[in-house]
């Protein structure tokens, strides 16, 4: 039940979206928001989890990992589509991240995350063929996430997550695909 738990709340903090194939610097990077996923008379869904400032002073906002895949959504059709020009992200897997993935998962939307947990989120966008390398990334346990444009532009993919170990110096091969 924990790990499920902070599962989601990676995802969460990861879905704060990554960006694509070079890692972009995480201080005033822009995200977009990739758990609307609903029309706009749908109610945000209140953070349970106030921002734990005490769990994220003890993280490393940089290092020396990387992580690196490409971003695919089968549709139910069987048609895949590739994440081009996508934002993905890499995000600390926290009670406060899980909270997010959760609600993320379900379908609902959250609101925003507080811009102290973007601080410790590493962004990359993808390229043409939805690969991404997100370099810079610390130690640790995290979720990748990011979601793809559907036929039409007018709505996206379900948010795909995955979650990562990094050691100090390694470079993680993910496919974020569903």
């Amino acid at each position: 039940m924990v790990a499920g738990n902070l599962r989601l709340s990676v995802l969460v903090l990861t879905m704060l979206v990554l960006a694509g194939c070079e890692s972009l610097s995480t201080g005033s990077f822009q995200m977009p928001d990739i758990f609307d996923r609903s029309d706009s008379d749908e109610t945000v869904v209140k953070r349970n989890i106030p921002f734990p400032a005490e769990e994220y002073a003890r993280l490393e906002k940089n290092g020396t990992s990387a992580v690196q895949g490409r971003l695919t959504y089968e549709t139910s059709a069987g048609q895949t589509l590739i994440g081009a020009g996508e934002t993905v992200s890499v995000a600390p897997a926290t009670r406060y991240a899980a909270e997010a993935a959760d609600v993320a998962l379900s379908g609902r939307k959250i609101e925003p995350a507080d811009p102290r947990a973007r601080e410790y989120t590493h962004y990359a966008k993808t390229d043409d063929n939805g690969y991404f390398v997100v370099r810079n990334v610390p130690a640790g346990v995290f979720y990748v996430a990011g979601s793809v444009l559907l036929p039409g532009g007018e709505s996206r993919s379900p948010i795909i997550i995955k979650q990562i170990e990094l050691g100090k110096g390694q470079t993680r091969d993910v496919d974020l695909s569903r």
